[in-house]
């Protein structure tokens, strides 16, 4: 993969970017988190969990949409862009149960999270390698219930695979940075 090479969109959530006009640099983004949503639906899965792998892909691959209406937030930090997302979809005809991951994705800690909704909130971390310990630690709740496992596995075996993913994170940082934040 070259410097600026982007991995594949679901062709749906591509067209979508494409209607609203999305700026390169959230393409980018969003891209990057969808691959590494990826690798952490795959882990999860191989471990046992019972989750939605197309709700989790998608909503990783939309997370951040209302970035199109709120496009400062591309470089500065911000929460508007969640319920502007969650309208957004919504107003593409986006079901809900897809269209709620633009306004969960940072509120992860809220009551009634589902393992979905963690799953989203922790690629959308890892890509950078952001550790978030009481993300991961209901991530590895989770996985440990799952599969039948002592805690402490769960956590090994998640904390391996996220210093995997962490160790591409400048490259990952680099293909979003050779991308615009404006369109044109």
């Amino acid at each position: 993969m070259t410097t600026t090479a982007l991995p594949p969109l679901p062709a749906d959530v591509a067209e979508l970017l494409r209607a609203v006009d999305a700026p390169p640099r959230l393409v980018a983004h969003l891209a990057l988190v969808h691959r590494v949503a990826e690798e952490i639906a795959g882990f999860c899965a191989r471990e046992g969990l019972a989750f939605d792998r197309a709700a989790v892909l998608y909503g990783a691959a939309t997370h951040d949409i209302g970035k199109t209406v709120h496009p400062e937030e591309l470089s500065a930090p911000g929460s508007r862009h969640e319920p502007a997302g969650h309208a957004l979809l919504l107003a593409h005809g986006v079901p809900e149960h897809l269209a709620r991951f633009a306004r969960t994705h940072a509120s992860w800690d809220e009551p009634g999270t589902t393992v979905e909704d963690l799953l989203v909130g922790l690629a959308d971390k890892a890509w950078k390698n952001k550790r978030v310990q009481d993300l991961e630690d209901l991530v590895v709740d989770r996985l440990a219930a799952a599969g039948g496992k002592e805690r402490w596995e769960a956590f090994l075996a998640l904390d391996d695979l996220l210093t995997r993913i962490g160790e591409d994170a400048p490259r990952r940082l680099a293909v979003q940075a050779a991308h615009p934040v404006r369109t044109g």
